[in-house]
């Protein structure tokens, strides 16, 4: 098989791979496998996917996903930073039956903040959501994230661990220009939980 065959099918595979998971297919899995290459690109994701899911897991969802989009905003991404918070969106609405404060294209616009800015805006908007342990997790994870502290226990190895694989991520995702879809979570396949989101948040318009 060709090289451009290859990649075609790594991609179609990956792509398959998150449509079945969040039943989207992401823009950014062309431009992942076009740099890693077809085979680091398969092995990349064998690698880190089982562990995120597992982190999932361990975390919860809302927790690993509000981690995704502080590791993602300090490194400037638009697209991961969305493609998080609106599933931090969705699993909040269906936890606690009502909006996240803010909505996820504003989060996503936090991205050129400063890191004391960044962390107050995250403070804030999660203590109005009644998020307040998790507040301290966004602080904690800023602080994994620039380098200024290192884990002291198994859940802020986890962290580490997607520091590494989000900013390996958001590169591809800003050098590329990749634009923002949808949810990346299981979540995302909710139909319901979605439209009853966007009407909720028309009704704020």
């Amino acid at each position: 098989m060709s090289q451009a065959g290859l990649t075609g099918l790594v991609t179609r595979l990956l792509e398959s791979m998150c449509r079945a998971l969040w039943g989207f297919a992401p823009r950014m899995i062309p431009h992942i496998v076009a740099r890693l290459g077809p085979i680091r690109a398969v092995l990349w994701f064998g690698v880190n996917m089982p562990r995120l899911l597992r982190t999932m897991q361990v975390l919860g969802p809302l927790r690993t996903h509000l981690a995704a989009v502080a590791i993602s905003l300090h490194n400037s991404c638009t697209y991961c930073a969305y493609g998080h918070a609106f599933a931090l969106e969705l699993i909040y609405l269906r936890d606690h039956g009502r909006l996240f404060p803010v909505d996820a294209h504003t989060i996503a616009g936090w991205r050129d903040l400063g890191p004391r800015e960044l962390g107050h805006r995250l403070r804030s908007v999660l203590q109005e959501a009644g998020l307040h342990v998790e507040a301290l997790w966004a602080d904690r994870t800023l602080a994994l994230a620039s380098g200024e502290q290192r884990p002291v226990d198994v859940y802020e190895a986890r962290i580490v661990h997607m520091v590494g694989m989000l900013g390996r991520m958001n590169r591809i995702a800003v050098e590329a220009g990749v634009e923002p879809d949808e949810a990346q979570n299981p979540i995302n396949k909710d139909i319901a939980l979605k439209a009853r989101y966007a009407q909720l948040r028309a009704a704020t318009t």
